[in-house]
């Protein structure tokens, strides 16, 4: 054999042992899916949630990943719509690399999951979504694990701080789907507990901003204080017009809408006092460790983003998770996760805890009351 054949030869065996060794690198990421609404009604929502996992995750394998593997984040758009979340994923659980679904959002995308018995056939514990719905913490399912308090902790926080400002007739306007009316019960229910009943409960079409007659049925009502089970645009829409018409009650909404687009969308002018409950602490001042934590890692990795709530409780939801798989050990499984995540009785993520166990998933009741300020800012 001459030489040069020798040498080509030799090229070729390095070249596919370091094939071989970049495959098996990639086979021993540990893979994780996340399914978020990059399109539609809810996409800055969306960016969002991606943002705050993915500030985080490059943190962890920049700094050596988890017990020496990289943690790889199967990102999918479904556009907020039920029937893609449950298509996308059953195919990311048909996937036997992935070990743990992270981050989803909508009520009832997700309670669709659950009672298609999606994640009960996948064995996969989902963490973090974004959504408090009541019907997918009760009755108890093993496979979601809450970083955020419930709709009916926040309503139960708002109607608490009407009533004692001595407001009663108290008005809803609700998403008419499984999230709006998780929400609508949970200030029903906090009502009743003060022998209050609703002034009206007005009800708009889910992915659109159809309001109008929402804004009618709250305005007949000559309601003193009104609670939005609603996302960005259709409340942003509701405040617009319910001000611009005459309105003069004290709005409030549910932690699931970002200020700064409310601001955007319906003018300063109109989103001046909404009062908006939160689930995370305030994470604009560097008060606690993890708030520190988050501000540095969002202005090395995403250094043009703004800091923000909804990508603060990804950002926690991912260190949960991490955690999870750390507690896992070095060849994590579905089965593994959910055990680990499980074994999380108070675990400090800075400053701010969550706890878990065997017959609970619901890690925090965390809940404040922002406003928007006269500046556009989000005031405590």
């Amino acid at each position: 054999m001459n030489k040069a054949l020798t040498k080509a030869l030799g090229r070729t065996a390095c070249a596919f042992a370091l094939a071989l060794l970049q495959t098996t690198a990639m086979a021993a990421d540990i893979v994780i899916s996340q399914l978020a609404p990059l399109t539609g009604v809810l996409a800055s929502t969306g960016k969002q949630m991606v943002l705050g996992g993915q500030i985080y995750f490059s943190h962890i394998n920049d700094t050596g990943g988890v017990h020496g593997q990289k943690i790889r984040v199967l990102v999918t758009d479904d556009g907020y719509k039920v029937d893609e979340t449950v298509r996308l994923t059953r195919e990311a659980l048909a996937n036997p690399e992935v070990v743990a679904l992270y981050g989803f959002a909508g009520t009832s995308n997700v309670g669709k999951l659950l009672t298609d018995g999606v994640l009960e056939q996948g064995g996969a514990a989902l963490v973090a979504p974004y959504t408090g719905g009541e019907p997918l913490r009760s009755p108890f399912n093993p496979w979601i694990f809450h970083v955020r308090a419930g709709y009916a902790d926040e309503t139960e926080h708002m109607v608490q701080q009407v009533t004692t400002l001595g407001m009663t007739r108290i008005a809803v306007m609700y998403q008419d789907d499984g999230f709006g009316k998780a929400g609508l019960e949970g200030v029903q229910k906090a009502l009743a507990k003060r022998k209050l009943t609703l002034s009206v409960a007005a009800p708009y079409e889910r992915n659109t901003d159809k309001v109008d007659e929402a804004v009618r049925q709250v305005k007949a009502s000559d309601a003193q204080a009104v609670i939005m089970i609603s996302v960005n645009k259709s409340t942003s829409a509701f405040i617009k017009r319910y001000r611009e018409t005459g309105g003069g009650a004290q709005l409030y909404n549910i932690s699931v809408v970002d200020p700064a687009e409310i601001v955007r969308l319906a003018g300063l002018k109109n989103a001046h006092g909404l009062g908006v409950s939160q689930v995370v602490p305030y994470p604009f001042m560097p008060n606690l460790p993890v708030v520190r934590e988050y501000q540095t890692l969002l202005k090395k990795y995403a250094p043009n983003e703004l800091v923000n709530y909804t990508s603060f409780e990804q950002f926690l939801g991912a260190k949960v998770l991490v955690e999870g798989l750390r507690r896992a050990g070095p060849k994590p499984t579905r089965a593994k996760v959910v055990k680990a995540l499980e074994s999380m009785g108070n675990f400090d993520l800075g400053g701010t805890s969550v706890g878990y166990s065997a017959d609970n998933r619901v890690g925090s009741r965390y809940v404040e009351v922002t406003v928007i300020g006269s500046s556009g800012k989000l005031l405590k």
